[in-house]
């Protein structure tokens, strides 16, 4: 079965253009190499149909009755990654073939045969993002995107265990590091030997391009500092944003706020990220054009969002940025205490920007996102945050991609949202189980809306009604609200400019 296994995890190389036809031979000894195989009797097997999910399963079945592995998700995932690299080619291979499609094919070649790469490669887990929930909701605003992430493996007790008796490293300083390109992992960081970053220059300086492996929209990529260096939102960011841009046209760029709460995930190391997709924020239209002195060349506007965008747009990128900055630095220093905006309390800075650039025909585009992370006592997780009685759909920070339209929703949901099914239908007490209670009042709430719930339509009213949630969690995010009072509020900001 193993060396059935193996020839097979060659062919699907070979057949994907990892492996070349010449190193068949190779490959197949690195492989047995990685399980202390000593001969391959080069068995016959059907391989006209290969799936690498299986072929997997089947090598890290044997990988855990040799003893080489233990049999959990973190160790399967660590010692199939060092599996798949024996197939992939090495950095400076795929360096060299994307820029050669850069330069004979354009942008959208390279960036084609670098994600087909990425997934062939099982960097992008393909099987798993195919296990993502994934809808639309129709809104005033347009149409947002809903997902439940699945293809994000839950940590399992017994490398939870390995991780916190494990010698602390600092190496790689954080997941977005170049060095981790090639890194082994460990049970508390993940193997990346089948991760390739090809190596860009913005603003005058090294970065990195690579692909996210949970892909949450259409070749959603990650373009990271090349130093381990925080992330700061200022005229430079604005200037590697639309580098970016122009080497990459057909991509979108941006970036996450650099304010806890108002952040994203990981604000210690300088990153942006893109893709090639269109999001409901960016076929928002604008509903009020303003201009700003000295700048009257660039066409601004206040975007119809629930967040509090304003759109730059001109083709001369450079004055887009100078406009840019001279927003963000007016924003820093805001205050409307009218509007409950504050730039800073005891000490405390709270004003800053999500952007997001791309090209529009022969236009580029910059979206500001107007963000602030005051809290109170009422809302110590933030004012401009989801507020509590949205929890029990969306509690974590609105970054980035759910700034522009795309709710990333817990894994917990799903499991949760099958069983509120069941409990709907068949008239079952909400508020005897723990683990849907906090969903009873919402469900109370909603299902007044409908006259008749069923097997038939519960699911479809439970996504829609979750689409609802988190377009309220967007209108709380927002500084300004779509009200006479909040764009009043908004023009006296645009008047300060």
């Amino acid at each position: 079965m193993l060396q059935e296994s193996i020839k097979k995890l060659v062919q699907y190389g070979i057949n994907q253009g990892l492996t070349p036809e010449c190193e068949r031979i190779y490959t197949t000894n690195l492989l047995l190499e990685c399980f202390k195989e000593d001969e391959f009797t080069d068995p016959d097997c059907d391989m006209s149909d290969i799936v690498l999910e299986n072929v997997l399963a089947d090598l890290l079945d044997e990988a855990v009755k040799r003893g080489i592995i233990e049999d959990s998700i973190t160790y399967r995932d660590l010692f199939d990654t060092k599996l798949m690299n024996q197939l992939c080619p090495r950095p400076s291979q795929v360096i060299n073939e994307f820029n050669n499609k850069y330069k004979n094919d354009g942008p959208k070649a390279a960036t084609n045969y670098f994600y087909d790469l990425s997934k062939a490669s099982d960097y992008i887990r393909t099987y798993r993002v195919k296990k993502d929930l994934k809808w639309t909701t129709e809104t005033d605003y347009g149409t947002l995107d809903i997902t439940i992430n699945l293809s994000k493996p839950e940590k399992d007790p017994k490398a939870i265990a390995a991780a916190k008796n494990a010698k602390q490293s600092a190496y790689p300083k954080c997941q977005l590091c170049m060095e981790n390109e090639g890194y082994a992992g460990r049970a508390n960081h993940p193997a990346r030997e089948n991760h390739r970053i090809i190596p860009i220059t913005i603003n005058d300086s090294k970065w990195g391009f690579q692909y996210s492996p949970y892909v949450y929209y259409n070749e959603h990529c990650i373009v990271f500092n090349g130093e381990h260096t925080p992330m700061k939102i200022e005229r430079a960011t604005f200037v590697k944003l639309f580098d970016f841009v122009k080497l990459f046209p057909h991509y979108f760029l941006g970036s996450n706020a650099d304010l806890p709460i108002v952040g994203g995930s990981i604000l210690s190391h300088d990153h942006f990220q893109g893709g090639c997709y269109t999001f409901a924020m960016e076929k928002a239209p604008i509903i009020k054009e303003f201009s700003v002195n000295g700048y009257e060349d660039v066409k601004a506007g206040i975007v119809k969002w629930p967040l509090s965008v304003i759109r730059l747009q001109c083709e001369d990128e450079k004055r887009i940025i100078d406009l840019a900055e001279h927003i963000l630095n007016v924003w820093r220093g805001y205050t409307d205490e009218a509007a409950f905006v504050f730039a800073e309390t005891d000490g405390e800075k709270h004003n800053t920007i999500t952007p997001i650039a791309r090209k529009r025909g022969d236009l580029f585009e910059l979206d500001l996102a107007l963000r602030n992370n005051i809290t109170t006592e009422e809302h110590p997780l933030g004012v401009y945050h989801p507020h509590a009685h949205l929890h029990h759909i969306k509690k974590e920070n609105i970054g980035l991609i759910e700034v522009m339209g795309l709710a990333v929703l817990p894994s917990r949901l799903k499991g949760e949202i099958e069983q509120l099914a069941d409990y709907i239908v068949n008239g079952k007490d909400i508020r005897s189980n723990e683990a849907l209670e906090k969903h009873a009042n919402w469900v109370d709430e909603f299902s007044r809306n409908y006259d008749h719930i069923d097997a038939s339509n519960v699911n479809e009213i439970l996504e829609k009604e979750i689409g609802k949630v988190f377009c309220e969690v967007l209108e709380c995010a927002g500084v300004y609200k779509c009200t006479e009072e909040g764009q009043a509020a908004f023009m006296r900001f645009v008047d300060a400019l």
